[in-house]
């Protein structure tokens, strides 16, 4: 691993328990975490093998992510106040982050070690993976499934309770005693 790679690792878990502490949802809130992965994904996503098992390895990391994602988005406190959607993630949410980027940064230190390597490449052979990249490109897919779907539940719930805030401003005070 080098030095960017431990630095995106601990750039996105510091993210998450940045949100532990509630904020307002933003555009910056939003593209921080995206532009992080979008710029992992330029750099590793150079070539995508797809020979023997590797397809379906990717898919399985990446519904993995999905799946992380869906129930970090839906840990994360969302409320409205002061006219402003707010967030915050539960512990909950930030243990499922902590277990998932742990994960892929045990697992890339893991496998650079002659040990790990060894027991990679006998997995890779007997599973028909084709090599490190296929590892690689998935990954990462379970980093972009997991960073997409987890601000795509957190966005859909503050547009939710944002709405949900707006129409109930449109209706008449009930009065009692009063008819309708």
């Amino acid at each position: 691993m080098t030095t960017t790679d431990w630095f995106i690792d601990i750039a996105l878990l510091l993210i998450v328990l940045r949100q532990m502490r509630e904020e307002r949802l933003t555009t910056r809130t939003i593209l921080l975490p995206l532009g992080m992965i979008a710029w992992a994904a330029d750099n590793y996503l150079t070539d995508i093998p797809t020979a023997g098992n590797d397809v379906l390895l990717a898919v399985i990391f990446a519904a993995t992510g999905v799946v992380f994602g869906l129930a970090g988005g839906l840990l994360t406190r969302v409320r409205h106040a002061g006219g402003h959607v707010l967030i915050k993630a539960s512990r909950s949410a930030a243990a499922l982050w902590i277990i998932s980027m742990g994960f892929r940064l045990g697992f890339a230190v893991w496998s650079t070690h002659p040990s790990g390597a060894a027991h990679l490449t006998s997995f890779s052979a007997a599973h028909d993976v084709t090599g490190g990249q296929a590892w690689v490109v998935a990954l990462l897919l379970m980093a972009v499934g997991e960073v997409v779907v987890r601000l795509g539940t957190i966005i859909i719930r503050g547009r939710l309770l944002q709405a949900r805030v707006d129409r109930n401003a449109h209706k008449p005070a009930h009065r009692t005693g009063a008819y309708v």
